[in-house]
Order: structure tokens, then sequence, then C-alpha cells
């Protein structure tokens, strides 16, 4: 469901795939060739949310912000089942692992891996291309190749899906 916030309406590219029962509602940007999943809400009704392209955002995963505290994801991002977002920034092809929390002003530098269950609290930064861990997220070390080849088979393999569902939306 797409619900416009006051006089603000999600913005959202052509070749999005929103799936069903996701919700996004107001102030929401959403550049070509993401994929918002199942039960996912994206709320603009606070501050603006800006996504990038090629970004992921998988199941029950909830997005939204403080006053003058957007959110901003930028390209080739991808967020986890399960993630809170909440008014931070996550920088270019970073990954936030399932059922992570991210707060106000935190900020995730470009390629950085934020690992499974983590809690980056408000206004810590990660590193680029490290992995940062835990409850508060550390960071534990920078990431390998096979770090790497692991987070863009991931990003590839969201942005094929993306396709092969939106193609099944088109037929109905």
């Amino acid at each position: 469901m797409i619900y416009p916030y006051h006089d603000k309406l999600p913005k959202i590219a052509s070749s999005v795939f929103i799936a069903d029962y996701a919700t996004i509602t107001g102030d929401v940007e959403i550049g070509e060739e993401s994929s918002v999943w199942f039960n996912c809400t994206i709320r603009g009704d606070v501050a603006p949310t800006v996504i990038g392209k090629k970004v992921n955002i998988q199941d029950n995963s909830v997005l939204h912000q403080s006053p003058k505290n957007p959110l901003i994801l930028e390209d080739e991002v991808t967020i986890g089942h399960q993630v809170i977002l909440h008014s931070c920034i996550i920088r270019k092809k970073a990954l936030i692992g399932m059922g992570s929390i991210i707060l106000d002003r935190a900020e995730i530098g470009e390629g950085a891996f934020i690992g499974a269950g983590s809690l980056v609290p408000q206004g810590k930064k990660i590193p680029p291309n490290t992995l940062a861990f835990g409850r508060p997220a550390k960071v534990i070390r920078e990431l390998t190749a096979d770090d790497i080849h692991d987070m863009e088979r991931i990003s590839r393999e969201y942005a094929e899906k993306a396709q092969y569902y939106r193609s099944l939306q088109k037929k109905d």
C-alpha cells in the first residue's frame, strides 16, 4: 500500500519491485531497480527517507525517522530481514544483517557489513569495508575478498528475484 502523508506522496521509480503487504507512506523516494519485500514498512511522516538505486529492503523491515533527521540509503545497499533503520545513513554497497537495529545519526560506511542481530547506537560511525557485530556493534575486522564477494552475490540475487516477482505482478 502506498499512502500520501499530508502533501507528500512517495516518489517510486517505475522499475522498483514492491511486494504484497509492504507499506510506503509520505516523504519517501526510491531509486531505480530497488526492491521492497513482503511486510516492510517505510514511513516518511516525520522526515524524508531517500533510498538509492538497486537497494533491497528485505521482509519485515521497518524504516522511520526522527524530526530533522532523514534516513538515507545510498545505492546498492542490502537490508536483511527484520531490520529497523531509524534516521541513519547507510553508505553505498553496505549490508545490514538480519534483525539488526541502526539508530539515529549512526552512519554505516561504504561497503561495511553489519552482522546479524547487531545494534548500532545513536551517532556511531562504522568505517568503510569493515565487519561490525554485537550489541552494541563493534568493528571486528576488515572485510575479506570472500566477504565482499558474498555481499555482491546477495545484492545480485535480490535484484534478479525482484525482476522475477515484478514480472508476475505485471500479469495480474
